[in-house]
Order: structure tokens, then sequence, then C-alpha cells
């Protein structure tokens, strides 16, 4: 399995994922238990992306099991050994699977988000850019919405405080 992380929704959209998740040992336990359970009753090869919600007496719900890679786990092609798509493509063709340990302590993944409607134009980049452990992807869509998924960030740093505060960092200089 790889790390759980804790992601922050708005308005239904996945803004930022944060990994390590910041949960207790119990429910980080819980999830990776129904986890388990839930993979071994599917069949298929590949990675699975397992939502799940949280809540304040530490129960795990599940929201989705999503039979590919998963958004959420875009922040593993810089903070771990083997990233989601390499993972992916080992199991679908019947390779070896890669370690899923993490290289760094702490990585933030940010979601690039349009702001309107149109056609995009990415600017910023450069600064972002010049941000040490600072990843930007942008997935080359030629239009953007308000709220479509453009691109990502990823920061990688010490403590999730400080690879969120470059992560968020980079975003503010980055328009599409």
């Amino acid at each position: 399995f790889y790390p759980v992380v804790e992601t922050i929704q708005k308005n239904n959209i996945c803004h930022y994922v944060m990994a390590p998740a910041k949960i207790s040992l119990l429910a980080e336990k819980r999830a990776k238990k129904i986890a388990s359970d839930i993979i071994k009753l599917l069949t298929g090869a590949g990675v699975f992306g397992i939502e799940m919600f949280k809540t304040p007496d530490d129960r795990v719900l599940i929201n989705e099991v999503a039979p590919r890679v998963h958004n959420s786990g875009h922040y593993t092609i810089e903070a771990c050994i083997t990233s989601q798509f390499e993972q992916h493509v080992r199991a679908v063709c019947g390779l070896p699977l890669g370690s899923t340990k993490m290289i760094v302590p702490a990585a933030v993944m940010i979601n690039i988000l349009g702001e309107r409607n149109g056609e995009a134009d990415l600017k910023g980049l450069d600064k972002a850019l010049a941000i040490p452990n600072v990843s930007v992807h942008i997935y080359g869509k030629h239009e953007t919405r308000i709220g479509r998924k453009m691109g990502h960030i990823v920061a990688i740093g010490e403590s999730l405080a400080e690879a969120f505060k470059k992560a968020k960092q980079a975003r503010e200089y980055i328009s599409i």
C-alpha cells in the first residue's frame, strides 16, 4: 500500500493532498484493513484508488473505489520510490511490483483548477519552478473552465508545513 493520504475538498473537488495523512494510528490501521479487504474481493490488475472519509471518532467510511490511478496519488511521482503510474504498468504487465515507500518525509499536492472559461494561457511557471523541491505538471488542455483540473503542483519537504508552504506559494504564481 501507498501511505494513507489526507485530502482537502472544496465544492466536491480535491484541492490539496497531504502525504502522509495527519491521522491517528487507529484510523490508519482501519483504513488499511478496509482497503485490504476490498482489494481481496476485486478482480483485475493495476492500481486501485480507494477513497474514504474519516469521522471525528476515527471511524472510516468508504466513498469510492477507483480501478485506476487516482488524483490523490499524483504526489507519488516525486515522493515515492515507485510512482502510482509505474506501479500500474508493472501490475498490468505482470511485472514485479515496486516499493511504495516515501523517499521524503512529506509531500503536498495542489490541483491547478481553472479559474475562468476560455483559452488556456499559462503564466507564472518560471516563478513556481524557481521554488526548491517544487514540481509542476500541466496537462496540456487547450481550454480552461472554472473548476477544471488543468494540472497539479507537488512540493516535498522535511515536514507537511514546509511542503504546504512551498506548494501554496507555487500555486499563487500560476494562472492558466
